[in-house]
């Protein structure tokens, strides 16, 4: 059985509201830049409550800035 991820869209929301910064997006939800980093990567998974408030910061729904799948690389 592969890894299982959190998976994120936030690279590309970020750019479709005004190109906002990783910086900006972390001042926005109280965390550092490099927290934003590793969750764009995939190097983290965030907390429920900084789930939330990411996607509070986008305006959207939990569904559409996160989704909950298997990395297939090390699933075969």
């Amino acid at each position: 059985m592969g890894k299982v991820l959190v998976g994120n869209h936030i690279r590309r929301l970020r750019f479709n509201h005004d190109e906002m910064t990783q910086q900006q997006l972390a001042d926005k939800v109280g965390v550092t830049r490099q927290t934003i980093v590793a969750l764009e990567k995939g190097n983290y998974s965030p907390s429920l409550e900084l789930a939330f408030r990411i996607a509070h910061a986008f305006n959207l729904p939990l569904e559409e800035v996160f989704f909950y799948g298997q990395n297939s690389e090390e699933s075969g």
